[in-house]
């Protein structure tokens, strides 16, 4: 009978040790009721893809649609002030603007698509070479931190 009691007893204290004690501190992770453990996987980062003109592309004519996709963010208007979200931006044959501060508006190199857009038609582009760098901003233009940003490189023949 003693030793039935001990075990009791010391059932009990596991028991508020694991389910009450360590949780109210931080001592235990997870989802019980799927048993996931939510401490080893970290929440994924926002990417831009520029799925058009590939990397390398030779393109006739003197126009150009590029077109984006995005990962674990969401396209919206700008102006929209969410967390998760933004809009892009378009940056032909120059280099990235400073990081904290709203992209220029400069047209034909700095292009805001803040009506949400997912894809613009560059046109009037010259024969030879040209880098084009997808940039996502927030609400006010200024680059997301870290950068959500991709680049290609094509030749107008």
């Amino acid at each position: 009978m003693i030793i039935l009691t001990k075990l009791r007893s010391i059932a009990f204290l596991i028991f508020v040790n694991v389910v009450i004690i360590l949780p109210a501190f931080g001592c235990v992770s997870g989802d019980r009721e799927t048993g996931t453990d939510e401490t080893l996987s970290e929440p994924a980062s926002p990417s831009v893809t520029i799925t058009q003109p590939a990397d390398g592309a030779v393109v006739e004519g003197n126009s150009v649609l590029v077109a984006f996709q995005v990962s674990d963010l969401q396209i919206v208007p700008a102006g929209t002030q969410e967390d998760g979200t933004g809009h892009h931006h378009i940056i032909v044959d120059a280099d990235l603007p400073e990081p904290g501060v709203p992209i220029p508006a400069t047209p034909g190199t700095h292009i805001h698509l803040g009506a949400a857009q997912t894809e613009f038609e560059l046109t009037d582009l010259t024969a030879g070479e040209h880098t084009v760098i997808a940039v996502v901003g927030d609400w006010l233009h200024v680059p997301l931190d870290p950068w959500v940003v991709d680049t290609v490189r094509f030749v107008v023949q």
